[in-house]
């Protein structure tokens, strides 16, 4: 099953919609609760990045018996330095996002610690790709 979700830039009244989908789908699946819960986490915070962070971008979930792949690619900024961008706290939102209450650094963090393989690439002026896998 691959389910595709066209996420915009700056539009934080639909932040949290994709994630929130696919929770059902997972759940009518009779998905491990324990893993919807670590795949929901990590999808929240990688739409709430595309929302904060980028112009626009494409979520892709591909869903099989074996595993959770989810692609989060957008169109944006890029990531200049992803090791940094790694570290707990260290966050390059905007004011604007932040007085919005996001943009506290955990997003990366998070969506690693909650998924069983995560690759980050980057260009800067271009965009980012995220691939995470949670293996069932």
């Amino acid at each position: 099953m691959i389910l595709t979700y066209k996420v915009q830039g700056g539009d934080f009244s639909n932040a949290g919609k994709c994630s929130s989908e696919v929770k059902k789908v997972l759940k009518q699946l009779n998905i491990d609760h324990k893993i919807i819960k670590k795949v929901v986490i990590a999808l929240y915070e990688g739409e709430v990045n595309i929302v904060a962070h980028a112009y626009h971008g494409v979520i892709t979930v591909e869903i099989d018996t074996e595993k959770i792949k989810i692609t989060l690619k957008d169109e944006g900024p890029g990531i200049p330095d992803i090791n940094k961008a790694m570290e707990q706290g260290y966050s390059t939102a905007s004011p604007i996002v932040r007085e919005l209450g996001f943009g506290a650094g955990m997003g990366l963090p998070n969506m690693k610690k909650n998924t069983d393989y995560m690759h980050i690439s980057s260009e800067v002026n271009k965009g980012t790709e995220v691939i995470l896998i949670n293996y069932l």
